[in-house]
């Protein structure tokens, strides 16, 4: 009699969506689990027969798929959601812009992180990609949660308080490098400003140091006008700024220069709710991904929206026109290639970290007679997430946050919000009192 092998978790759904190497539907499936990493996928009869779980969890009308990947978010904006809602909305925007540009406090950036964490993680986005002043403070969070986290390093040209200027951002990015260099939770890359507000010198000696490091870099290259697009990705492309590793936000050109993406490998980020909002337009994801681009999807600022990854895939399936299958594909496989990340999350397959999420299509909203993948985008929402797990540990089971204290964060978020209550000045001053809760 053969011996089953020993496993850790043994995950059984009515679907599995592994989006790699084959994006389709797997009925009656199940995956197995082993210290944090995909042992296998198969049908749900001969895993259980091959292995010896410890634990065996059954969701029978349910999808599994990869955890979704937010390629691009300012996680610490999300308590300007606290703001009042009689705020004048120019007012909310001063304030977002000053969360980007005046440094708040770290202790702003650590709960706002924790907060925004804490609800991707119950909307099933198991890896994140997030920028702001104070990075050190959003890596620890995720770090602490075990999540999947690049953390964007940010450079400008502006002086910032205390006459920190971008060599002073530079060398100070280099030493946060020295300190998560081995996490296996972290990676860092650069987020400079937009590329019509950086200098050729800043932009130049930022080239040289993302060598050194081999980081990555990803930034807005658009400005304003008829043709800026064009003249950013040319700019960028002369100052060698265009190769592997870079990734363009909301990139939208002529097909000339849209080829000129191709051929130099960069990737791209949308984040097309955000971009609509703000009457930019989507970026062109279904031209990119016919050149061979890498796309991946954001939330973008969440001050202004929720942090709904199945959101944006349906909003970009309903733009693209794409699929809901390359809808999935770009919300999971897509962030993480984004990333840096693909040969670890992004898809259900062995050896990969085991950044799964389980999505309830047996609920009366997501009933259809189509496939999974296209209940899940047109269907589903980030309410329909019941569990989530972190490299095979769960972080929400059938609907309940266990990675994170639901009812402090609450506290948290309430305290915030009696802060931006008062008179309106954009965000607290430094000298205001400080919420007792800390993390």
């Amino acid at each position: 009699m053969q011996l089953r092998q020993p496993a850790d978790l043994l995950i059984e759904a009515r679907w599995v969506l592994p989006i790699a190497p084959r994006n389709i539907a797997l009925a009656e499936h199940a995956v197995a689990i082993a210290a944090g990493r995909i042992l296998a996928l198969g049908p749900a009869a001969e895993l259980r027969e091959r292995f010896e779980a410890r634990e065996h969890v059954v969701r029978e009308g349910h999808a599994l798929l990869p955890g979704l990947v937010n390629a691009h978010t300012h996680a610490a904006g999300v308590l300007l959601r606290s703001a009042p809602a009689a705020a004048p909305s120019d007012r909310i925007a001063d304030a977002a812009r000053e969360l980007r540009t005046e440094p708040p406090d770290a202790d702003l950036v650590r709960e706002g992180s924790r907060i925004a964490i804490a609800q991707m993680l119950r909307a099933g986005i198991t890896c994140i990609a997030s920028t702001g002043p104070h990075p050190e403070e959003t890596a620890r969070v995720a770090a602490a949660a075990r999540m999947h986290a690049a953390v964007g390093l940010p450079v400008t040209d502006r002086p910032q308080p205390g006459g920190e200027g971008a060599g002073s951002q530079l060398a100070r990015a280099e030493s946060l490098w020295d300190e998560y260099r081995s996490s296996p939770w972290v990676s860092l890359y650069f987020s400079p400003a937009a590329g019509d507000a950086m200098s050729d010198a800043t932009l130049t000696r930022l080239r040289t140091v993302a060598d050194e490091l081999d980081a990555r870099i990803a930034m807005a290259l658009a400005g304003a006008g008829d043709g800026a697009a064009t003249r950013a990705l040319r700019r960028a492309h002369a100052l060698g700024l265009l190769r592997p590793g870079f990734a363009a936000l909301g990139l939208r050109a002529e097909a000339e220069d849209l080829e000129l993406a191709a051929r130099t490998g960069i990737a791209a980020i949308a984040c097309p709710q955000a971009e609509l909002r703000a009457g930019r337009g989507a970026a062109q994801v279904r031209e990119l991904r016919a050149r061979g681009v890498p796309v991946g999807l954001g939330t973008g600022d969440p001050s202004a929206g929720a942090l709904d990854l199945l959101a944006e895939a349906r909003t970009t399936a309903l733009l693209g026109p794409l699929g809901a299958p390359a809808a999935l594909e770009l919300a999971t496989l897509g962030g993480a290639s984004v990333l840096g990340l693909a040969g670890l999350i992004g898809s259900i397959e062995p050896g990969k970290a085991a950044d799964l999420i389980a999505v309830d299509l047996a609920a009366l909203s997501c009933q259809s007679s189509g496939e999974p993948a296209e209940s899940l985008v047109f269907s589903a929402t980030r309410e329909h997430v019941s569990d989530v797990w972190l490299s095979g540990s769960a972080a929400v089971s059938q609907g309940r946050l266990l990675a994170f204290d639901a009812e402090e964060l609450q506290g948290l978020r309430e305290r915030w919000h009696e802060r931006l209550r008062q008179p309106w000045s954009g965000l607290p001053s430094r000298a205001q009192a400080r919420p007792e809760t800390r993390p």
